[in-house]
């Protein structure tokens, strides 16, 4: 069998969507899912402990707010049933349309939303809302992102294709967190644990607000496209199936529990590296759980120098996994990633320069094991199932390994007393049941996309 054959058409994209618009249309969704994480976990941090929960304990009140931010993670199984099921009968365009904007609605009304001092727990349980509003329609985002790009790749290059919706993650947290630094700087407090007055009462919502921008960028580029050549496929042959979720757990059992795997590692260390680390390196060191003392500017720019390792190895796994296999790419990868969980101790030891190592090296481990996932787990599930077999791996892995990591992370963390070992000790237990299922796996570099 040809490579055209096993990867679809050569050429510089295929039919139907230019290579710009094939990049643009898997990038701009995820760049939106990613700045509304980010958006939501920083405020999780520095605002919804003070303005959603009774004034109190504040480790309880960033527990609290933690657990809402993982809500959202049970909400994405869900949302990956109903757009995949959508995707696969209706076609990957208007669910991706469908799911950008539901998205972009939630998070523009957690803008709007009252706080505690208004409302009591009303405020909390609006927040529950639409932050599982969020979660539900991420569950469709990034699928069909990961299809777009996939399925309209030339031959021998779907993993490199495939990184254009991974891309959105490390671009999505510049833009969210340079929007809070720029705010923070024009709203500055004089308390480094506690931000500004101003910055409480109406600040933290112009990021929320601001994402309503970018969602009518998204729409106007995703009304663009058109269906790709492998739903068509589907379609012209009559494999179109009646219930895809039902199809997908009877014949396809074992690589939605393999897909699932694959991704464990790359959440957890996704979550520690981004919302744990910002808890973590902002907490004084004199306090009851002591922390690294950075004050939050400082250390969100050494977060965003970090990031930008983050992307660059996001593209550069591409082309590894498109010449030496995805399987062989991520099975050393996530070993390293094993290595770097026993090791944070010894690094942020170092000091400055160890802090700023260990944010290079985890965000560089996030970039490599992040990339490859747009191409493998599409690859997992022929064509007439896709949409729904590879949103719920990707988003059952978020509950896996996301939307406890944070919650595990504190405990850990005080556990630990302040010392960060244990919760590097969890990522390498992590990350080691991503190795068992990857020497369990299969290459799928070879699979028929259209099939």
């Amino acid at each position: 069998m040809s490579s055209t054959t096993l990867a679809g058409s050569s050429g510089a994209a295929r039919a139907g969507n230019s290579r710009a618009r094939v990049i643009l249309a898997s990038l701009v969704g995820t760049t939106i899912e990613f700045y509304d994480f980010y958006v939501y976990a920083t405020a999780a941090v520095l605002v919804f402990p003070h303005l959603f929960f009774p004034a109190g304990n504040d480790t309880t009140a960033l527990l609290a707010s933690f657990a809402i931010f993982g809500a959202a993670m049970i909400a994405r199984p869900l949302g990956a049933v109903f757009f995949g099921h959508l995707g696969d009968k209706r076609g990957r365009k208007v669910t991706l349309v469908a799911a950008l904007l539901t998205m972009g609605i939630a998070t523009f009304l957690i803008g709007c939303l009252p706080t505690y001092a208004s409302v009591g727990w009303f405020a909390p349980f609006l927040l529950v809302v639409m932050r599982l509003t969020q979660g539900f329609a991420i569950g469709g985002e990034w699928s069909g992102a990961a299809l777009v790009a996939t399925e309209n790749a030339p031959a021998g290059k779907r993993a490199f294709y495939g990184t254009f919706p991974q891309l959105g993650a490390p671009i999505g947290f510049i833009i969210a967190n340079g929007l809070f630094l720029i705010i923070s700087a024009v709203l500055p407090s004089d308390d480094p644990t506690r931000p500004s007055t101003a910055f409480l009462d109406w600040g933290w919502r112009i990021p929320f607000l601001f994402s309503a921008v970018m969602v009518i960028v998204g729409l106007w580029v995703r009304f663009s496209l058109v269906e790709s050549a492998a739903f068509e496929k589907t379609v012209k042959s009559g494999k179109v199936r009646k219930l895809p979720m039902a199809d997908a757990v009877r014949h396809h059992w074992r690589e939605l529990i393999l897909g699932t795997f694959y991704m464990l590692a790359t959440y957890v260390l996704f979550y520690l590296m981004t919302t744990f680390s910002l808890s973590y390196g902002r907490a004084a060191t004199t306090a009851a759980v002591p922390g690294l003392g950075y004050d939050y500017r400082t250390f969100v720019m050494m977060m965003i120098v970090g990031v930008v390792f983050f992307g660059i190895f996001t593209m550069v796994s591409g082309p590894w996994a498109d010449r030496w296999g995805r399987r062989r790419t991520l099975l050393w990868v996530t070993a390293a990633i094993m290595l770097f969980g026993l090791v944070w101790v010894p690094i942020l030891s170092l000091g400055s320069f160890g802090v700023m190592a260990f944010l290079i090296i985890g965000f560089t481990l996030m970039g490599m094991t992040f990339g490859p996932m747009g191409a493998l787990l599409p690859e997992l599930f022929p064509a007439n199932v896709r949409y729904t077999g590879s949103g719920i791996s990707y988003n059952v892995a978020s509950i896996l390994g996301a939307a406890v990591a944070p919650f595990i992370a504190v405990a850990l963390w005080t556990y630990g007393a302040g010392s960060p070992f244990w919760v590097g000790v969890y990522l390498t237990v992590m990350a080691g049941l991503t190795f068992i299922s990857l020497v369990l796996g299969k290459e799928t570099s070879g699979v028929d996309i259209d099939a």
